[in-house]
Formats: structure tokens, sequence, C-alpha cells
């Protein structure tokens, strides 16, 4: 079984939903959760504070650099994620429209990496 990320994008100036809304949304998430563990594709998943917070690090001639905020400058940043076991991409991407119904915002899915022999 593969693994694969599906990341959940935030939209910088979408209107913010009403807390009923937002109320709703969790609910649903948790749902497609349980959905997620039933049918044994959960792997692991979370939430992020938003871009805003984050702090980039970068190794440059041996000194760590720190800078504030998020490393792309972009409207959309990932505000959560799952990591899901699915036979394939189409799967995959079944899941991701019940993850994107549920969390009322786009969701990116991308495969990890195949393990590669040296």
């Amino acid at each position: 079984m593969k693994q694969y990320l599906l990341s959940v994008h935030m939209v910088e100036g979408a209107p913010m939903p009403s807390m009923d809304e937002m109320e709703a949304a969790f609910h649903d998430v948790d749902v497609f959760n349980g959905e997620l563990k039933s049918a044994g594709a959960y792997v692991f998943a979370g939430g992020l504070l938003p871009a805003t917070s984050a702090t980039v690090v970068r190794v440059q001639a041996g000194e760590v650099l720190l800078t504030d905020g998020p490393f792309a400058e972009a409207k959309e940043q990932i505000g959560g994620f799952w990591v899901i076991g699915a036979a394939d991409l189409d799967a995959a991407l079944a899941w991701a429209a019940k993850g994107a119904a549920a969390c009322r915002n786009p969701v990116e899915v991308r495969p990890f990496q195949d393990d590669v022999e040296a």
C-alpha cells in the first residue's frame, strides 16, 4: 500500500466561515477521520497554525539562519494534512474528495517517494 499526503490549502483573503460553519466542518472532519481509521487508511493527520507562525531555517556556509514567516510567499498555504495509505492514486483521490468536502477547502494529493535501493 502506497502512502499519500493529502494537504489542505487555506486561501488568503477568503472570507472566514461563521462559528456554525466551522463547528460543522470540525464535526465532518472528525467523521472523515473515523472513516479513514475504520478503513485502515489513516496513518497520521494534523492541523497547522497560520503560515504567519512559521519559522524558516536555512544553513548557509555552516551558519544557521532563521527567518520569520512562511517560506513561500503565496496566497495559498497548507493549513493541515492527512497521511493515508491507499492502494493507488485513484483510491487516494477518492479519499481526498471526501476530505475536501469535510473540511470545505481544496485538498492536494501527493504520493510519497518509493524507497530507493542504493
